[in-house]
């Protein structure tokens, strides 16, 4: 599993995806089965926008399915295929 923590860079979009781009194809290049993606609890916008990067056409072909928990709001599983 590889883990990729927004906490430091989650006011600026354009880092954003771009972390979000690169650990995705980082992880299926190396055949991670599981990215975790830390956006925290907070107001749950950073978790929004992670959930509608990952809605794209062109990032679901990564992964499997996507995984939010209810009793841990602040962190997402994406299961690659």
């Amino acid at each position: 599993m590889i883990t990729l923590d927004l906490h430091p860079i989650f006011r600026n979009n354009r880092d954003i995806e771009l972390a979000l781009r690169e650990t995705l194809f980082k992880a299926a290049a190396t055949g991670v089965d599981v990215v975790q993606i830390i956006p925290g609890k907070g107001s749950g916008r950073l978790k929004q926008r992670v959930l509608a990067f990952l809605g794209q056409k062109h990032i679901r072909k990564l992964y499997v399915r996507v995984e939010t928990n209810a009793g841990n709001s602040g962190r997402v599983l994406v299961h690659l295929r």
